[in-house]
C-alpha cells in the first residue's frame, strides 16, 4: 500500500500559514508529498524545500486570476498536485492544518483496512478549529465538525469549489462546469485535524482575509471589503470559545513558542461594537449550539455534509 500526501499553497511565510508543520506532520506515513507551490512574493517554495526530504515533490504554479471567484484556483491548484501522485491513498492537507503524531499509526491502519474495500472512496476526519491562539477552539454550530482528507486515486474525484472537499464527476472540465457530480461515499477515521487557519499574529488575520476574499471575490472587490476594517484583526472575547487542554502536534512546538500576540487578545468581556459580530458571538448561533451540545450530542441543526457516511464500515 502507498500513501501519497498532497496540497497547495502560496505566500505561506507572509500569511503565516505553517505549510512546512503540515507536510512534516504526515511525511512519515506518506511514500511521497506532492505540493504544488504558487509564484510566492516570499521564500516560501525555499522554506518547502528546506525540508530535504526526497519524498517531497514540488510543481512550480503561476495563478491565473480569471479564477480569481468562488475560490475556484483552490481547487484547480489542489488537483494539480492530486494529479501528480502515485499512491492508492491520497492525503490532503490544506497549508493550515496539521495531525497530531499520535494519529499516524491509526490513519495508517485504517488505510491498510478499508484498501480492498472499493465502496469506501473517502475517511472522514475529526476537525478542531483553533481560534485566536493555542488555547482557545470553535465547537458551535457553524465549523464543520467533519471533512473528508483521504481519498482514493481515481480520476473522477476532483477537488470541490473552493477546495473543502472532494467530489466525483460523470464529466468533469474545470470547477466552473461541475457536470453530474455526487458525495463520496466515506468512512470513518478515528482521527483530528487541527486547523490554525484562525491562529496567527492579529495584522496578519486581516492580510490572510484580504487574500481570501480576493480568491472568491477578486481583487476589486476584496479591496472594497476590507477597506473600512480595522488594521488588526479583532478576534473577540475568547471566553465565549471552548478551552482546549490537550497536547498540539510535536511539529507546531517552535510556533507556538513563538507566540507574541497575547497582549493584543480580549480574553474576557463584550464583543467591541464598533465591528460587525462573528458568527460564534450571535445569539442565534449560540443558543443553536447549546441545544446541539445539550439534547443532540454535537450534532448539528441543518449541517451540511460533504459525503455519505457509510454505516457498520
Amino acid at each position: 500500500m502507498k500513501i501519497s500526501g498532497f496540497s497547495f499553497v502560496r505566500n505561506a511565510i507572509s500569511l503565516y500559514y505553517p505549510i512546512t508543520e503540515a507536510i512534516k506532520s504526515v511525511l512519515s506515513i506518506c511514500d511521497e508529498f506532492v505540493i504544488a507551490v504558487g509564484e510566492s512574493d516570499d521564500k516560501t517554495r525555499e522554506e518547502i524545500a528546506q525540508i530535504n526530504s526526497s519524498k517531497i515533490k514540488i510543481i512550480d504554479t503561476v495563478w491565473d486570476k480569471k479564477y480569481f471567484k468562488g475560490g475556484i484556483i483552490n481547487a484547480l491548484q489542489t488537483d494539480i498536485a492530486k494529479n501528480e501522485c502515485s499512491g492508492e491513498w491520497l492525503f490532503y492537507l490544506q497549508a493550515d492544518e496539521v495531525v497530531h503524531e499520535k494519529y499516524l499509526p491509526i490513519i495508517k491502519n485504517r488505510c491498510e483496512e478499508l484498501l480492498n474495500n472499493e465502496e469506501v472512496e473517502g475517511l472522514l476526519f475529526r476537525y478542531k478549529h483553533f481560534w485566536g491562539d493555542y488555547e482557545h477552539c470553535h465547537s458551535g454550530h457553524g465549523w464543520y465538525p467533519n471533512e473528508i482528507r483521504i481519498i482514493r486515486n481515481r480520476s473522477d474525484i476532483h477537488s470541490f469549489e473552493s477546495a473543502q472537499s472532494f467530489r466525483k464527476f460523470d464529466y468533469y472540465e474545470n470547477p466552473r462546469q461541475p457536470h453530474g457530480h455526487s458525495k463520496l461515499n466515506v468512512a470513518k477515521v478515528d482521527a483530528e485535524i487541527y486547523h490554525y487557519g484562525w491562529v496567527r499574529p492579529p495584522h496578519l488575520m486581516n492580510n490572510k482575509m484580504l487574500a481570501l476574499h480576493t480568491l472568491h471575490k477578486g481583487e476589486k472587490r476584496a479591496k472594497e471589503v476590507m477597506k473600512n476594517i480595522s488594521v488588526e484583526f479583532d478576534y473577540g472575547p475568547l471566553n465565549l470559545l471552548s478551552k482546549f487542554d490537550g497536547t498540539h502536534p510535536e511539529v507546531m512546538r517552535k510556533m507556538i513558542e513563538q507566540m507574541n500576540w497575547e497582549d493584543k487578545l480580549q480574553y474576557q468581556g463584550k464583543p467591541n461594537s464598533y465591528r460587525q459580530p462573528h458568527k460564534h458571538e450571535r445569539a442565534k448561533y449560540r443558543i443553536l449550539s447549546i441545544i446541539e451540545k445539550t439534547f443532540l450530542s454535537g450534532k448539528q441543526i441543518g449541517g451540511f455534509k460533504n459525503y455519505k457516511l457509510l454505516k457498520n464500515v
